[in-house]
C-alpha cells in the first residue's frame, strides 16, 4: 500500500471528504425559496402580505410578474418553486372583514420540498390572519369579522398527489446510470496495464483520440440499454408519469451516458490499478450524484461553497433534464442549456482521457 500511492491516498482522503460531505451536505432544512408574485392589488396591504412571507426567512421573491403566463414559464423553467396570487380587491376585503382566496401554487416535482412548503404557507397565513383579526378587534368602528381574513388555496402542479416515487425515481435514473456508466470504462485502460497488453496498443497506428473513442462507443450502446431498462421500469413498475418527448429523453440521456463513460476512461487512463479505478469511480459518482445533484438534498439549503461546486457533476443537469421530461413535460426550448453543458462534460473528458493516456506513451 506504501508503493501504491493512489491507493493510499484514496484510503487516507476519502474519510475526511465523506465527513466534509455530510456534514455539509444533509441539511434537511428548506429554506430561500424563490418565489414570484402576482400582485393584482398593489396596495400597502398586499405588500404587507408579501413581507411577511420574506420576513418568515423561508421564501426570496425572484419576480413581481403581471400574469398567470408569466408564472407558467418561471415555474417550467425553474426560476421560481412557488407562486403567490394576490386577487384585486385583497385590501377591500380585509377592510369589509371577508375572508380572501390567496393562492400559493407550488412546483411539486421535488416533492419532498413541496410538502415543506405548503407547510409553511399555512404557519404563515395562519400566524398573518391572526394578526390582522387582533388588529381588526382593536380598532374602532372596524367591520366584524367572521372568520380568518386569509383563505390560503394551495395548487400543486406537476405532482398532485405528492408521490414520493414521481420524485425519487428520476434521480435514481441519474444516479443508476452515472455510477454503472462510469464503473463500465473505469476498468478499459487500466486493464491493458495489469494485462500487459499496453504495448500494442502504443505502438499501433492508431491515435490517442482515437483509442479513447474506440473504448468508449461501443459502452454508449450498451448504457442506452440501461436507459431504456430503467425508463421502462419507472414508467411501468412506478407508475411515474411520463409527460415530455421519449425521443427528446434518449437524446439527453445519451450525453449523459457519452460524458459519465469518458469520465470512466478518464478516471481509467490516471488509475494505476483495476481497484482504484474503480473505487474512484464509485466515489467520484455515487456520492455527488446522491448528496450534491439535488436528487435528495436541496441545492439552495447547502452552503454557498457547495451549491458552486455542483455546476461540475454532471447529474446536477441531467436531474433537471430527466425531472423536467418526465414530470413537467418541457421541451427542447427550456432544457437545451443542461443538454449543452453535459455535451461539453463529455468533449472535456474525452479529451482529458486522451491527454492522460498520450503522457503515458
Amino acid at each position: 500500500m506504501v508503493r501504491d500511492t493512489r491507493s493510499l491516498a484514496v484510503v487516507v482522503s476519502l474519510p475526511l471528504v465523506l465527513l466534509v460531505l455530510y456534514g455539509y451536505a444533509l441539511n434537511l432544512d428548506v429554506r430561500d425559496i424563490a418565489t414570484v408574485v402576482l400582485d393584482q392589488d398593489r396596495t400597502a396591504a398586499s405588500r404587507d402580505l408579501v413581507g411577511a412571507f420574506v420576513n418568515s426567512g423561508y421564501f426570496r421573491v425572484v419576480r413581481y410578474v403581471d400574469s398567470s403566463r408569466e408564472i407558467d414559464q418561471a415555474i417550467d423553467t425553474g426560476v421560481a418553486k412557488a407562486a403567490l396570487v394576490i386577487p384585486a380587491d385583497y385590501a377591500r376585503l380585509l377592510q369589509r372583514g371577508r375572508p380572501v382566496p390567496l393562492q400559493v401554487i407550488v412546483d411539486a416535482s421535488d416533492s419532498l420540498v413541496a410538502n415543506t412548503i405548503i407547510g409553511y404557507v399555512g404557519a404563515i397565513t395562519s400566524s398573518y390572519s391572526n394578526q390582522l383579526l387582533v388588529q381588526a378587534l382593536r380598532r374602532l368602528g372596524a367591520a366584524k369579522t367572521t372568520g380568518p381574513p386569509l383563505d390560503a388555496r394551495v395548487r400543486v402542479w406537476y405532482n398532485p398527489e405528492l408521490k414520493s416515487s414521481n420524485f425519487i425515481v428520476p434521480g435514481l435514473i441519474a444516479t443508476i446510470l452515472a455510477m454503472l456508466s462510469a464503473l463500465l470504462t473505469s476498468l478499459t485502460v487500466v486493464r491493458e496495464k495489469e494485462r500487459g497488453t499496453m504495448e500494442q496498443l502504443v505502438v499501433s497506428p492508431i491515435s490517442s483520440t482515437e483509442l479513447m473513442m474506440g473504448k468508449l462507443i461501443p459502452y454508449v450502446t450498451l448504457a442506452l440499454l440501461d436507459v431504456a431498462l430503467v425508463t421502462g421500469a419507472g414508467v411501468l413498475i412506478f407508475q411515474v408519469p411520463l409527460r415530455g418527448s421519449i425521443l427528446l429523453l434518449g437524446v439527453m440521456s445519451l450525453l449523459f451516458v457519452a460524458a459519465s463513460l469518458a469520465l470512466g476512461l478518464l478516471i481509467s487512463a490516471l488509475s494505476g490499478t483495476q481497484q482504484v479505478a474503480m473505487t474512484t469511480a464509485l466515489f467520484l459518482t455515487m456520492l455527488p450524484t446522491m448528496l450534491l445533484s439535488g436528487f435528495i438534498f436541496p441545492i439552495r439549503s447547502m452552503p454557498r461553497f457547495f451549491q458552486v461546486l455542483t455546476n461540475i457533476i454532471p447529474a446536477r443537469h441531467f436531474l433537471v433534464i430527466v425531472r423536467g421530461i418526465f414530470l413537467k413535460g418541457v421541451g427542447l426550448d427550456v432544457l437545451w442549456p443542461g443538454g449543452l453543458i453535459l455535451l461539453g462534460f463529455a468533449v472535456a473528458f474525452v479529451a482529458l482521457a486522451a491527454l492522460a493516456f498520450q503522457k503515458r506513451l
